[in-house]
């Protein structure tokens, strides 16, 4: 942010839009106390862009535009133009946190603005190491202190916990220090990750700056064949594009068959949204997704938010969901993808299914659809992490949990697992592992020489049973 408007990004900061100025002002009186009032600041770089030459009043609007429009007071934005929006919903983590409160404090704040707004989400249940444990110690005494939702421990990974408990709605501006906030984008909202210090402060004024995103559009038509999920279709989408094609763009999911998917499977493809160097993935919530969250919030039905017929996109990209088929990404890199078929047969040591991306019960029933009254192989271990307690729960009541089970696998307690690293199914050397999850960079699960590959819950499920890598349609 700070190079847009001619000012370098101070020493150590962050990559978020505010965390040059909160360097900036930590150094310097004279920062500190301009630090309140940015607005002219704001207005003379966007005074100083390039202006849209004739008609842009009356192009409708993308999602992204109506929520900063919205979050910041106006009646349109353009995409590259900076506003200062209002955070609707911050989510603090352990793995971070204390840095985040350290940056809170290191600004003179002694009150978050709203303590409504602001909640602190333990991932990483029980704690793996002793830092971890101290993490949690100090952000539980930290929202006691500000009368925060610390929430209980082993509620589940934020993602789903977040949206359970009523915080989220659609057309809401989120921000988490995690980049995979853009789960949240499933349910219609503006969510990104943020910086330490974009966190810090957020809690202290309530309100972010944000460069709008131009959009780019996915419409989808066609139906999945069997045992083809959405996972397999965003890992077309990587494949075709690279882990770069949406740079610090919105990206919108559209069309006939988005609209007729589940809620679960409307989370994966805002969850792969940021492989693509997305800022959001926002899809277009269906009537599935509102009854979803209105049971959330006591019957009431929030209002969506949706881009206008004559909106202006970046790209459109149109695609046919029945011409995918089972894929599969390759170390060490989300985009390195090809047909399952190309690298059948690769002896694996691990199968994971879990994690934000493919950790609910949609996920876990269709495993246990291909698992039921079979074992997983002698040699290989399948480690089954739900995202949630209450995903937990309803697979422990319609007997999904007990079909994995009984096939062999690690049933575990809802919590991100090994999908960075440090937790219930780490990697050895040499070590290889197909994982539902998201990210498959070299040191990602554990030790810097495992190999990751990514894939669905039913190529997990075929994985896990042959103990190498196959084709679900084949079992």
């Amino acid at each position: 942010m700070g190079a847009l408007l001619g000012y370098p990004f101070a020493p150590g900061c962050g990559r978020g839009d505010y965390d040059w100025i909160v360097g900036f002002q930590s150094s310097t009186p004279l920062a500190r106390s301009c630090l309140p009032d940015v607005s002219m600041l704001l207005y003379y770089y966007n005074m100083s862009r390039p202006k849209s030459q004739g008609g842009s009043v009356s192009r409708g609007l993308t999602i992204s535009q109506k929520i900063l429009a919205r979050g910041s007071d106006r009646d349109r934005v353009e995409p590259g133009e900076v506003v200062e929006a209002r955070i609707d919903l911050g989510v603090i983590l352990d793995k971070v946190g204390p840095h985040v409160v350290n940056a809170f404090r290191g600004l003179g704040a002694r009150k978050i603005w709203d303590s409504s707004r602001i909640l602190i989400n333990h991932d990483m249940i029980p704690a793996s190491t002793v830092r971890m444990a101290e993490n949690q110690r100090m952000l539980n005494a930290f929202g006691e202190e500000q009368d925060i939702d610390c929430g209980m421990f082993g509620e589940g990974i934020y993602h789903d916990v977040v949206v359970d408990k009523g915080y989220v709605r659609p057309g809401y501006v989120i921000i988490v220090t995690d980049s995979h906030a853009v789960t949240l984008g499933g349910y219609g909202a503006f969510a990104t990750g943020v910086g330490i210090s974009d966190m810090a402060m957020a809690m202290a004024k309530g309100s972010l700056w944000f460069k709008v995103p131009a959009t780019l559009r996915y419409e989808i038509s066609g139906t999945l064949p069997g045992r083809v999920a959405a996972k397999d279709l965003m890992l077309q989408l990587l494949g075709q594009g690279t882990a770069a094609k949406a740079t610090y763009r919105a990206v919108e999911y559209g069309g006939p068959s988005v609209e007729s998917m589940s809620v679960d499977s409307r989370l994966v493809l805002a969850n792969l949204s940021v492989e693509q160097g997305a800022k959001v993935g926002i899809v277009e919530p269906n009537e599935a997704t509102m009854a979803f969250l209105s049971e959330r919030l006591a019957g009431e039905r929030p209002e969506s938010v949706t881009s206008d017929p004559n909106a202006e996109f970046a790209e459109l990209i149109r695609m046919d969901a029945s011409r995918v088929e089972p894929l599969i990404a390759k170390p060490h890199s989300p985009d390195n993808v090809v047909a399952v078929s190309e690298v059948a047969g690769t002896r694996v040591d691990q199968v994971f299914l879990g994690t934000c991306n493919g950790g609910r019960g949609e996920d876990l029933r269709a495993a246990a659809r291909i698992l039921e009254g079979r074992r997983v192989a002698r040699g290989t271990r399948l480690i089954v992490i739900p995202t949630s307690a209450r995903v937990a729960r309803e697979t422990e009541a319609d007997g999904t949990m007990q079909v994995l089970r009984e096939a062999g696998a690690i049933c575990c307690n809802a919590n991100c697992g090994p999908c960075f690293g440090q937790h219930q199914g780490t990697l050895a050397p040499g070590e290889v592992c197909l994982s539902t999850g998201n990210r498959n960079f070299q040191g990602r699960m554990g030790s810097n020489q495992a190999f990751v590959y990514l894939g669905s819950p039913y190529t997990a499920a075929a994985t896990a049973l042959n103990g190498e890598i196959t084709d679900p349609r084949e079992v």
